[in-house]
């Protein structure tokens, strides 16, 4: 059964937010990958079986990825042309949920929020958000795969917002790339909390939009942020 996330006005506190009570946050959207699931065995699955057959270790491949995305490329492809592989199929079987995952998303619609998600996935986002038991805190899913358009375009956030029929001021967007998730975010007026996951933990702001309202390690700590702890008003 699904659960109700009944809209509340929570207000946002902080001096770099400085909003009211008319541009009160009643929406949180999360990305998926590397936000709510763990993707590491999953990547580690990949680069198994692209080097199957060749000299190329999964720790070299690892530490390649990692090189190029503190240089600020795309860790995961420049690490595939510099190995001159081909990109093999994703498993998204081997994805998991973070320990803390479910229990912020219940606790964040037991204080009234709305949630939804913005990500960039294969067909059957419903469908394994539902597997992993999550899908039932969620009133809206844009994935890409659905909607025919990826981030970063702004579009697949403006979809998101229509649906939820939430003005960019009323909602948060939680994402764990600067580029992807926080940019166009910001650009469109929601606020942004960067969660510090995956390969993008080595991401740093090319430009003021890239720059969050918060950055957290995990998920639960979002439920610390003063604008996410009241109670309901």
């Amino acid at each position: 059964m699904k659960l109700s996330c009944i809209s509340e006005s929570l207000n946002l506190t902080g001096s770099n937010l400085g909003m009211t009570n008319m541009n009160a946050i009643r929406w949180v959207f999360f990305d998926i990958g590397s936000t709510l699931v763990d993707e590491e065995e999953a990547y580690k699955h990949r680069i198994r079986d692209m080097i199957e057959g060749t000299s190329v270790t999964l720790d070299q491949f690892w530490d390649k990825r990692i090189q190029y995305a503190k240089e600020g490329y795309n860790g995961d492809q420049k690490a595939i042309e510099y190995f001159d592989f081909n990109k093999t199929p994703w498993h998204s079987e081997n994805e998991v949920p973070f320990d803390d995952c479910e229990e912020t998303l219940r606790t964040l619609c037991d204080k009234g929020y709305q949630l939804g998600i913005i990500a960039n996935q294969e067909p059957g986002a419903r469908e394994r958000l539902d597997a992993w038991e999550l899908g039932q805190y969620f009133s809206v899913i844009a994935s890409s795969a659905e909607l025919g358009v990826s981030k970063p375009d702004r579009e697949i956030f403006l979809q998101a917002l229509a649906m939820a029929d939430c003005k960019p001021e009323n909602a948060v967007m939680v994402g764990d790339r600067l580029d992807n998730d926080i940019r166009p975010a910001k650009e469109l007026g929601m606020k942004t909390i960067r969660i510090r996951k995956g390969l993008a933990i080595y991401m740093k702001p090319s430009c003021e939009a890239e720059v969050p309202d918060f950055t957290v390690d995990n998920l639960s700590q979002i439920l610390s942020i003063p604008c996410l702890i009241e109670d309901r008003l």
